[in-house]
């Protein structure tokens, strides 16, 4: 055997003559026996043996819900009870070897493991530690299905683990609870699992897993337990798992191992800098004999942090994202870089679609070679690619010039392994030309810029677009035309999307069935909703977006400047997959969006019925952004295209607006001092879209999944009249501001039952939510509604837990009645 090499072989086929194209041969130990075939007369004088060396590359994680949702599917089979644990293992298994065999393929060197995952990264790292919450009577031993989807789902007769934004992205984990009697057993074994069956495969892995003391921090203390518990005193506790399952590592031939540290970006406090130190110090001994990579990303990492990770003597390599961390190349630079250690730069980006500009690239890593050194820069992503879509060969509707524009995460693996090559005195000059031409073509489309939506972007700066009456009297404006009774009920916006309806969808799409039969077809949905809601007794009503695929993409669809992928899914949360538009230019509105839709659900009933947009920064954070200007001013121009589109509604009758900002605390700065900006332009854009509508016109918005608390200030200076916002997947943290004293005039629907569970609420348990938020809000601001939109649920468990909701809100009112 020659090395542990890979070989190419090339094979001229007219003997000699070099004028043939040859044809490449790929081999390895295993299956070609080299010293062998070198002593033959052929071989000397008809191949070319060239050992192909993995260049210095490294990829931090891959999307696992594969090219076309494939583990998606399963699990909602498995859930439904349609299909096995077997089953689902077995999708699971061809998901890992595929994606491993394509890194390796490209030529990667440092391929990561135990990314993969069946629900959440940060509840694998739960089960591998066997930190199960009582609720789940779990006893002992390896964490199988029922525990690990009941932490993750709820079941029958306990609710889910609270679900949040990891950093600002819009991927959710599952939030560890934790208190001073938390027991830790080593409790799953799926890190190891995963190495072994990579290497069976004849692959080498680096496994990774998420760092003690990022995953301490983003753990909250358990029900019942002191406030002021800070898991950080866990550490000890857990370093004793952690040594476990490197052991095992190192026992199964790992010679790499991966912490993700991403909490390394944030402010952090002293002690918590000290508690990283702390660990990786404690940790040592059981590392020795492993390399060990530092990984951080979706930041600078500041400068303390720096220092008290390249002063670490226990580890080998620090991976740094050169994409988001702005100021990180100038960081090394100044502050330089400890002699031996390897630095994974993060040049390719990890959360967008863009192609990658290599030469702009290559410059970025030749100025860090000179510090580092050539043989201790590792080529990298910027982070994970399961941020960004799977793999742009599947797209066969793009325009050819957008395409050229983009590279999915196979394509980065690709650039990646150039890049590496490159740097290696490689480079692959025809790559590099097309690369160049794709980055000029984009930079001179007449397709990405329009000046008039530039100009009218640009003069929405001279005013901060105040809705000229205060929100007080805008209420009582509102309740004189609306007249709603004291806690109203309402819904977020979407009702279930059947098959049926999916299939109507796809069926227009495809021009199977016509405009007509297509507008019937929802009509007749329309109907069933509205008839539903005045059965259940909704007091405000909505059409239960049966038109809509997504809430992101379905505007998009009808704004200019937006392009849309056929499989371009990213995983959102557990099976939950979305489908981010692609902004490549100026945006504006065409024509009107929803207002056929909304004039004929409010035709069908005399109760209110909400108009549904999605807000700007929503469709800024949910979709691929364009990165040749800033966030803000793409912002503006999406509002804009609302702000006409709110005005056509109101014009066509419809009295309550609702314009969802689900997403705008995930698109905080993980740094406090970049926050105070986004948060001007992100709330004022959302006052630009409703600035001008009638005291009379309810504004509402919604907010979910994210830790609102400390930006409470920047949500009522949104000014909406009503808002409804996530509050009992989380266990109420939302109250605590109120009973911090925080003062809260408007509208506010603080969410009474989880709707990502399929779990259905009594009427007593929601009704003692409620009677827990009239005591620190007002009667008369308050509305019953629940967490989010009822899209990914059944009608066997939105029926009944409607009923319940309405019943409690019912409830509540008479015996308020009783008071008076």
């Amino acid at each position: 055997m020659l090395g542990g090499y890979k070989w190419r072989v090339l094979i001229f086929p007219n003997g000699n003559n070099v004028d043939h194209l040859p044809i490449y041969l790929d081999v390895s130990d295993s299956s070609f026996d080299a010293r062998t075939a070198l002593s033959t007369a052929l071989l000397r004088d008809r191949f070319l043996l060239r050992p192909r060396r993995k260049m210095a590359s490294h990829i931090v994680g891959y999307p696992r819900m594969g090219p076309k949702r494939e583990l998606k599917f399963a699990l909602e089979s498995f859930w439904d009870g349609k299909s096995s644990a077997d089953d689902l293992q077995k999708v699971a298994t061809d998901l890992r070897c595929s994606i491993w065999k394509q890194m390796a393929d490209a030529g990667i060197k440092y391929i990561p493991s135990n990314t993969f995952s069946y629900y959440d990264q940060v509840l694998d790292t739960t089960a591998m530690l066997g930190a199960v919450p009582e609720r789940y009577n779990y006893t002992g031993g390896e964490i199988g299905f029922d525990i690990y989807f009941s932490m993750a789902r709820g079941n029958a007769s306990v609710p889910a683990m609270e679900m949040t934004k990891w950093f600002d992205t819009n991927y959710h984990f599952i939030v560890p609870e934790l208190g001073p009697n938390t027991k830790f057993t080593y409790s799953s074994h799926k890190a190891v699992s995963e190495y072994k069956e990579a290497k069976a495969l004849g692959i080498e892995t680096v496994p990774v897993l998420i760092g003690p003391v990022t995953y301490l921090l983003l753990s909250k203390p358990a029900k019942g337990v002191e406030k002021s518990f800070s898991p950080l005193s866990l550490l000890g506790n857990i370093l004793t798992i952690y040594k476990e399952v490197t052991a095992e590592l190192k026992a199964a031939g790992a010679s790499w191992i991966q912490f993700d540290e991403p909490t390394l970006v944030m402010d952090l406090e002293s002690h918590q800098l000290e508690a990283f130190t702390k660990a990786y110090t404690e940790l040592e001994s059981s590392l020795s004999g492993l390399n060990v990579l530092i990984e951080t990303y979706f930041a600078d990492v500041p400068a303390e942090a720096y220092k008290a990770i390249t002063a670490l003597k226990g580890i080998s390599g620090v991976g740094l994202d050169l994409i988001r961390g702005t100021k990180t190349l100038d960081l090394v630079k100044s502050a330089g870089f400890p002699a031996g250690k390897y630095l994974f730069a993060g040049v390719v980006d990890g959360r967008n679609i863009w192609a990658n500009d290599l030469a702009s690239s290559l410059g970025t890593l030749q100025a860090l070679e000179a510090i580092v050194g050539k043989d201790k820069l590792v080529v990298s992503t910027s982070c994970s690619l399961m941020h960004t879509a799977v793999d742009l060969v599947n797209e066969t509707k793009l325009d050819s010039e957008v395409k050229s524009w983009l590279a999915f995460a196979a394509q980065k693996v690709v650039e990646v392994n150039a890049l590496a090559k490159a740097l290696a005195g490689q480079k692959d000059e025809a790559f590099f030309s097309a690369n160049a031409a794709a980055q000029s073509s984009r930079k001179s489309s007449p397709r990405v810029t329009n000046e008039e939506v530039q100009k009218a972007a640009a003069a929405l700066k001279g005013s901060d677009h105040r809705r000229v009456t205060n929100v007080s009297a805008r209420l009582d404006a509102q309740q004189k035309k609306l007249n709603l009774p004291i806690l109203p009920t309402t819904t977020i916006g979407s009702f279930p999307q059947t098959m049926d309806l999916r299939r109507v969808r796809c069926e227009y799409k495809a021009n199977k069935i016509s405009e007509e039969e297509y507008v019937k077809a929802i009509k007749e949905e329309i109907s069933k909703v509205v008839k539903l809601q005045e059965e259940l007794d909704i007091d405000v009503l909505v059409h239960g977006e049966p038109e809509r695929n997504d809430m992101v993409e379905y505007f998009g669809e009808q704004l200019s400047g937006f392009a849309f992928t056929v499989n371009g899914w990213v995983q959102s949360y557990g099976s939950r997959c979305v489908k981010p538009p692609i902004i490549y230019g100026d945006v504006s509105r065409p024509k009107a969006m929803t207002v056929f839709w909304s004039k004929m659900a409010q035709s069908m009933t005399a109760r209110p019925m909400k108009g549904m947009l999605t807000g700007p920064v929503t469709i800024l954070n949910w979709s691929f952004v364009r990165n040749d200007q800033p966030r803000f001013e793409t912002c503006y121009q999406i509002a804009l295209a609302i702000k006409k589109e709110v005005e056509d509604l109101e014009a066509a009758g419809i009295q309550v607006i609702q314009i969802d900002e689900a997403a705008l605390r995930e698109g905080l700065p993980l740094r406090k001092s970049e926050q105070a900006f986004y948060l001007d332009w992100a709330v004022h854009s959302f006052r630009i879209t409703n600035c001008g509508v009638q005291d009379t016109t309810q504004i509402h918005t919604h907010m979910c999944y994210s830790n609102f608390n400390d930006i409470i200030h920047s949500i009522i200076d949104m000014d909406a009249d009503v808002i409804t916002i996530e509050n009992s997947r989380s266990d109420e943290k939302l109250l605590s501001v109120f009973r911090e004293g925080v003062k809260y005039g408007a509208g506010i629907g603080p969410g009474v039952y989880d709707i990502h569970s399929p779990r259905i609420p009594s009427t007593e348990e929601i009704a003692d939510r409620i009677n827990k938020m009239l005591a620190v809000l007002e009667t008369n601001i308050l509305w019953v509604n629940p967490d989010c939109g009822l899209k990914t649920r059944k009608y066997g468990e939105v029926k009944p837990a409607l009923t319940n909701m309405v019943s409690a809100a019912k409830l509540l009112r008479t015996q308020l009645a009783s008071t008076k």
